[in-house]
């Protein structure tokens, strides 16, 4: 593999424009000599963005409209999804203290991982995860980061589209006020999925560019915002739940006063203790806690994506924009996480939002939160589908012209494929643990290391320099992890131990 031109890449400025205002005009011969070289990489980034008319095209040639603002949008709308339904959960198998710190290790490596991807993106010139694991690596680069990419994304999507099935037939069963779920196609999650895929999904997911969607990834984090308020709201007016035993208790002694106030204070006693939040917990269940974080977190696939299109791009604005969506995103998670906890404890189900069936199945305000959580989602999958669909046709289409039919064929495909195996997924827990016990760190942790190390030229930082070292040490990290948390997993399916919260 021939090496990149790495000395002139670096002189790239944002947009294609190599500093050509700050030169003397060149001579075509000069123009010819310059664009000859990295003609591989070119022809892979065709079909994806528009041509210059007067050089061969690069990653850096498009010029993007999207501003400041719908990029943190765009981003923060990658980050947040179904996750946050999930992290209450992992917060009851780690206790408060625990769950903080992981969340803000794991936020904080994000961001840092961010920073390599950026830098090393910065270095050849591209804006592609799957061209940087070429440049690295070859084909083989190319090939596993964009594998890793459909996987992480569709894990992604089916966990989304599975909260559309699960909950938006307890939505239609409480405006219609029925006590239980008859067997009309309308409250079938299955059909339901299908319509909504169709109807407001895909229709989303044939934009050409990502900026387009902005202001529908804004009105997502919106509903989000409101389910949060929900959430903290329901907190200070949910009771500490009991069990059916002690609420059977307290009505059998109402006869005899000293059994009555003996009883009473057993219950006081075991509510109490029940209802003590736990701020260190180690148990079979904690294995899924580093994964659904890290699922939670990720959204590498879409950082180069949104790159492309930023106007006016610039690293460090580029990294401005991840470290704000990052920010917030920690906020709300821990939030929704805490107060969550605090309303159930130890009761709170692995999807966050079918806990709040044993309150009141009918309460208005859970069900005007549940209509906002499904709109989120619906509006993320969109996002979420733009980095599977690049990365297919860096695989089977690089050298393609753009085409209409090819754009969606592939998105309808991917649509297709990811229904059918919402229809047929046990439970969104196994989705979460699998698909983010494995391509979530490799998408992390270990693949914008070692780019990062391949990548970066050992003229300006030696093998044994420090930052070089230290993307090293990020890569057997995320291999850990990623060994760690599947082993734990098996183990607790081996076992037979699992306590899945939701039935699903």
């Amino acid at each position: 593999m021939e090496a990149p031109l790495q000395t002139e890449m670096v002189e790239l400025v944002p947009n294609g424009k190599h500093l050509e205002g700050l030169l003397p005009v060149a001579t075509p011969t000069a123009g010819n000599q310059r664009v000859e070289g990295p003609g591989r990489s070119c022809v892979e980034g065709e079909g994806f963005l528009p041509k210059s008319p007067s050089k061969e095209p690069h990653f850096t040639d498009f010029e993007g409209k999207t501003s400041f603002g719908m990029s943190v949008f765009n981003l923060s709308n990658a980050i947040m999804g179904s996750g946050i339904l999930g992290l209450a959960y992992a917060m009851a198998n780690t206790g408060i203290i625990l769950f903080l710190f992981l969340l803000t290790a794991v936020a904080l490596l994000s961001s840092y991982s961010i920073h390599l991807l950026l830098k090393s993106s910065g270095i050849v010139g591209i804006r592609a995860y799957e061209q940087l694991g070429y440049r690295a690596f070859g084909t083989p680069g190319k090939l596993a980061a964009a594998l890793a990419i459909v996987l992480q994304n569709i894990g992604a999507m089916s966990s989304y589209l599975y909260i559309i099935k699960s909950e938006l037939p307890l939505v239609i069963q409480t405006f219609l006020n029925l006590e239980e779920r008859t067997s009309d196609w309308y409250m079938n999650g299955n059909y339901l999925v299908i319509l909504v895929s169709v109807i407001v999904i895909l229709p989303l997911a044939l934009m050409r560019q990502l900026g387009y969607l902005g202001y529908s990834s804004g009105f997502s984090l919106s509903c989000m915002v409101f389910f949060l308020i929900a959430v903290i709201y329901k907190k200070f007016h949910v009771p500490c739940p009991l069990s059916p035993s002690l609420a059977n208790m307290t009505g059998n002694f109402s006869l005899v006063e000293v059994i009555k106030e003996e009883a009473g204070l057993q219950v006081e006693t075991e509510a109490a203790a029940f209802c003590t939040p736990s701020y260190f917990t180690l148990n079979t269940q904690t294995a899924y806690t580093i994964p659904i974080m890290a699922f939670a977190f990720v959204c590498h696939p879409e950082v180069l994506p949104i790159y492309t299109e930023l106007k006016d791009p610039s690293k460090r604005k580029m990294q401005h924009i991840s470290n704000l969506s990052i920010a917030v995103m920690y906020v709300m998670y821990f939030l929704a996480a805490l107060f969550g906890y605090l309303t159930f404890y130890d009761r709170v189900e692995s999807e966050l939002l079918h806990t709040y069936n044993k309150v009141d199945p009918f309460d208005v305000l859970i069900l005007c939160v549940r209509v906002a959580v499904l709109t989120a989602v619906t509006l993320t999958v969109p996002i979420v589908l733009f980095p599977v669909r690049r990365a297919l046709q860096q695989m089977l289409f690089q050298d393609r012209e753009f085409s209409w039919l090819r754009h969606v064929l592939i998105a309808v495909g991917l649509l297709t494929c990811i229904n059918l195996l919402v229809i047929f997924a046990p439970n969104i827990l196994g989705i979460f643990g699998v698909i983010g016990a494995t391509s979530a760190p490799c998408l992390i942790f270990i693949f914008p290391a070692i780019f990062y190390f391949r990548i970066m030229p050992t003229e300006k930082e030696p093998a044994r320099s420090t930052p070089k070292i230290l993307a090293l040490c990020f890569a057997a990290l995320g291999l850990l992890l990623m060994t760690m948390s599947l082993s734990f997993i098996i183990i607790d399916w081996i076992s037979g131990t699992s306590r899945h919260g939701g039935s699903h």
